[in-house]
């Protein structure tokens, strides 16, 4: 089964967890050498059998120790993430109100991640925050929420309604847990969430330009002009805006897009042909600052 290369992200929450599970196969080694003791002193075969088969609501088949440490050795060093988020699905189902019952949660959603299975990733990821909001790896397993999202990211001829979940739950990161160590990697990821959105809005709209509707060209490249400033569609839209504007009429418009494209972008080849278009009609680049276009990059500071 192929997994997932483990990213800094992920690295770092590993690391904290290795030294526990350490330790924990230490007091495993313990407790399994004091029950040696205590079964020998058992008077016999027959009452050792009767003690573990009795129906009793209390027993348990395996403790909780063993169980995550096998699915710690499952996943990171069998590559067998599936078989290991099983592992940590037992401890919470035959030990639901321990230490481990929590800890095996998170895990259960990272094991999931590395195995692609991102719809269980998302459950035991969500289930955990909403458990255990309060502690320090919840924010931990509310990047795995955006990353299952953010992985599953279509390209741009597709429906974007993945990426407008990766989008929220990134910015979910970003604004609960701006001083942590995923916080960096998630406005990574945002950036190129809504660069993926901007680009949905390119493509639909060049179509609208190849069928010349222009109005419902000139819509979608509003929506990058004044929602995806910073992503690198923006340029072919201020020039895209200026083509529009001057086909049906809108020189004021037109002038405005192709300034605000060249004082933003000067050396933009994209500049140079709405310079040219604007040109060809006998006016020049002039920017209305009433315009749409003109306060969008001014309340960036770009204008």
């Amino acid at each position: 089964m192929s997994t997932k290369r483990v990213t800094p992200a992920h690295q770092g929450f590993l690391n904290r967890w290795s030294l526990e599970s350490l330790a924990r196969l230490l007091r495993v080694a313990a407790g399994l050498a004091v029950a040696g003791m205590v079964l020998s002193a058992c008077s016999s075969a027959t009452e050792i059998w009767d003690k573990v088969t009795q129906k009793d609501d209390t027993f348990v088949d395996e403790p909780a120790e063993k169980l995550y440490n096998e699915g710690l050795f499952l996943t990171n060093e069998k590559r067998d993430p599936k078989g290991g988020a099983k592992k940590f699905e037992e401890v919470d189902r035959q030990h639901p109100y321990s230490d481990l019952a929590r800890k095996s949660l998170l895990m259960s959603a990272y094991a999931y991640y590395q195995a692609n299975d991102y719809d269980s990733c998302i459950g035991a990821a969500t289930r955990y925050v909403t458990l255990h909001p309060g502690s320090p790896d919840a924010a931990y397993a509310q990047y795995l929420i955006a990353a299952s999202h953010y992985d599953q990211i279509p390209d741009v001829t597709r429906d974007q309604g993945r990426t407008e979940k990766a989008i929220a739950a990134l910015e979910e990161v970003v604004r609960k847990y701006p001083t942590s160590e995923y916080a960096v990697s998630a406005k990574a990821k945002l950036e190129a969430a809504r660069d993926q959105l901007a680009g949905r809005e390119m493509n639909v709209g060049r179509y609208y330009m190849k069928k010349r509707n222009y109005t419902a060209a000139i819509n979608r490249f509003k929506t990058v002009v004044t929602q995806y400033q910073t992503t690198r569609h923006v340029e072919e839209a201020l020039a895209r805006l200026t083509e529009a504007y001057m086909a049906i009429g809108i020189v004021s418009e037109a002038q405005t897009a192709a300034a605000v494209l060249g004082h933003n972008f000067p050396d933009s080849p994209w500049y140079k042909d709405a310079y040219n278009l604007v040109k060809s009609g006998g006016v020049e680049p002039s920017e209305n600052e009433g315009s749409y276009i003109s306060r969008a990059f001014k309340k960036l500071g770009l204008g």
